[in-house]
């Protein structure tokens, strides 16, 4: 009788010992989740001309940043390069966007548009031919 109840009293004790190391290890794995939920991200924005293969030279029209809710509207940028500072951005803000249009003179011509986080390009989008053209980026921190 005694080592039944000693096998019965060792099986719950085991049984104890187990809830409470999936419980311990369980809390400790959502703790490490919240704490890299939101990360401080090196942005840059980047909108580029390339003339092509005529003596006609492309013009920018307007480039539009947003990150968030805060937009900036840039007109008739001179250049055929124009790139914003480095920033960071809490990936809170969940979106970024960049829309950019221009004059292109030359039917191999293009409008490039770039975004870099963290020093690497997170998407990038081109608009090719004559006339005036639109190259627009939307990224997202958040899955969908």
């Amino acid at each position: 009788m005694k080592q039944i109840y000693k096998s019965t009293s060792l099986h719950r004790l085991s049984f104890l010992v187990v809830a409470l190391i999936s419980m311990v290890s369980f809390t400790n794995s959502c703790k490490e989740d919240d704490e890299d939920e939101f990360q401080e991200r090196l942005v840059q924005f980047e909108a580029k001309l390339v003339k092509g293969t005529g003596t006609a030279v492309p013009v920018f029209k307007t480039i539009v940043t947003q990150v968030g809710t805060s937009q900036n509207t840039i007109f008739d940028s001179p250049g055929t390069v124009w790139a914003s500072d480095e920033f960071f951005v809490n990936s809170s803000q969940s979106q970024l966007n960049l829309d950019a249009n221009a004059v292109l003179p030359n039917p191999d011509s293009q409008l490039i548009v770039t975004l870099y986080i963290d020093g690497e390009v997170a998407k990038s989008d081109t608009a090719t031919g004559t006339g005036t053209k639109d190259a627009s980026i939307d990224y997202s921190f958040l899955e969908l």
